[in-house]
């Protein structure tokens, strides 16, 4: 699990692939002090899809992997919303002061900036969360569940406790529980998180949460990966009977997006792209 983290935080830093543009693509500030990229199609479009990044991550995407999706969406006329929690990217904020409830709140204030300007039809909205975001999408999926009519979840993590003593080590947990605060090594940069992160994970209980969603899931996961474990199951319990679980063979935790073959990770584009045309 920590190579894996190590895999998912050098890919955030190193991913620096220029994206194609997508039409109409702006960067636009939401409140909370967070911003994020508004990508419209050149045709006006009722559908729209916000995407909630990982930890350590940033809007675009290791390997530009949101930045890539908005442009299929935006090809094919669903607009989208991509943000930087706050602390992370172009936002303002605390890194260390996240929680999962921060970020649940960033992703709310994105959902009603996205269907303010009612460019969009507030009852065709979907979301998406790769890793972290993935436990994001279900924790406001449940709090909100008229909000989303479909969700795809990327390599989602499936119990926060255990997934993050894994990648963090026990030891982060109990230092920030004797001192409030633990700095972490991250491998391009150094983080300290607060006590109350931790504290947040034991809050929320992921698959519970999952198994409340009543819109049309897509989970994907490498085979390779941890959170091939859980894919199979949440899906099994969501509520929806418009759902799948795909398990991409010989995938990693980031579709070997940084590798010199595109093709896993424009597959999963792909594949995301097409189910949220059709669910949304």
């Amino acid at each position: 699990m920590k190579r894996i983290l190590t895999t998912i935080l050098v890919a955030a830093a190193v991913a620096t692939v220029t994206a194609a543009p997508a039409p109409g693509k702006s960067m636009v500030n939401i409140g909370r002090g967070v911003v994020g990229t508004l990508s419209m199609p050149k045709k006006a479009s009722p559908s729209a899809v916000l995407m909630l990044h990982g930890f350590g991550s940033s809007r675009d995407e290791v390997g530009n992997m949101y930045a890539r999706l908005a442009k299929a969406l935006a090809d094919k006329g669903v607009a989208s919303l991509r943000i930087d929690f706050q602390g992370f990217g172009k936002s303002d904020g605390d890194t260390g002061a996240m929680t999962i409830d921060s970020q649940a709140a960033d992703a709310e204030a994105a959902y009603a900036y996205l269907i303010a300007g009612k460019a969009v039809d507030a009852k065709r909205i979907g979301v998406l969360g790769f890793s972290l975001g993935g436990g994001i999408s279900a924790v406001v999926t449940a709090r909100h569940p008229e909000w989303f009519k479909s969700m795809v979840t990327w390599s989602s993590v499936g119990d926060f406790v255990k997934d993050f003593s894994a990648i963090l080590g026990q030891e982060a947990f109990d230092t920030a529980e004797a001192k409030g605060i633990v700095g972490l090594d991250l491998g391009f940069r150094t983080i300290a998180l607060k006590k109350d992160f931790f504290t947040s994970l034991g809050m929320h209980d992921i698959a519970s949460l999952v198994s409340e969603f009543k819109g049309s899931y897509l989970a994907i996961a490498g085979s390779k990966d941890f959170s091939a474990a859980y894919a199979p199951g949440f899906v099994d319990s969501a509520a929806s009977k418009v759902k799948e679980a795909w398990i991409v063979p010989d995938g990693d935790h980031i579709y070997q997006v940084l590798g010199p073959d595109q093709s896993m990770a424009d597959s999963v584009i792909a594949k995301t792209a097409a189910w949220f045309v059709k669910n949304l």
